[in-house]
């Protein structure tokens, strides 16, 4: 690896040490890496998609997606430079997928007798395939939501079943919305490593 470290910058190189002990499982060398890039990740999303909880998940998503993937980075360029590339291609499925639903909930046409017919977003029919992987997701997801802390069940359940923003949490909660922003990202953190474990196991 010495004559791959001579292409990456100082930050580059003290990147890749994390990265290698990350790969080995050490949860540390992943907090640091997270830490350090959390925030300019977060602004990047922000930009792109101009809502500050749907940049928050997106930010968490990027990082997940990077950790699960890390045995696939390859120290020819910066992990900075691959952790940006995921969290941008990741937003802009998400801005296309979201296109996609505001089309169809805003279409409408007229048929020969002149009325106006709606197209109901919720009767779009899902690709088979799809329909299959996102009923086997949520029923994976609801079984090791379970095996959280209720603190933490609870905060997963509020935002991702039941779809309530992050303000709406904090009321129904009674607690800082800063709290609730930073719980849930660790929720989510723990989440993933559960779903990581789950994985492997089915």
């Amino acid at each position: 690896m010495g004559a791959v470290d001579n292409n990456l910058s100082e930050k580059g190189k003290r990147d890749l040490v994390l990265v290698e002990a990350a790969k080995n499982g050490d949860q540390v060398a992943y907090a640091k890496l997270m830490e350090k890039y959390r925030e300019s990740i977060y602004f990047m999303m922000l930009k792109m998609v101009k809502n500050p909880d749907d940049a928050e998940d997106l930010t968490m998503e990027a990082f997940g997606k990077a950790f699960n993937r890390l045995k696939q980075y390859s120290p020819n360029y910066a992990f900075s430079t691959w952790l940006f590339k995921i969290a941008s291609n990741n937003s802009i499925d998400f801005i296309r997928k979201k296109r996609v639903k505001l089309t169809s909930m805003d279409s409408a046409f007229s048929n020969k007798d002149g009325e106006t017919i709606s197209i109901d977003a919720k009767c779009s029919e899902l690709d088979p395939e799809e329909a299959a992987i996102k009923e086997q997701k949520n029923k994976t997801m609801r079984k090791v939501v379970e095996q959280l802390k209720p603190r933490y069940r609870d905060l997963i359940i509020k935002r991702y079943f039941e779809e309530l923003s992050y303000d709406e949490i904090a009321e129904d909660m009674k607690l800082p919305l800063g709290t609730v922003k930073a719980q849930l990202f660790r929720a989510r953190e723990f989440l993933a490593n559960l779903m990581e474990g789950q994985r492997h196991t089915i």
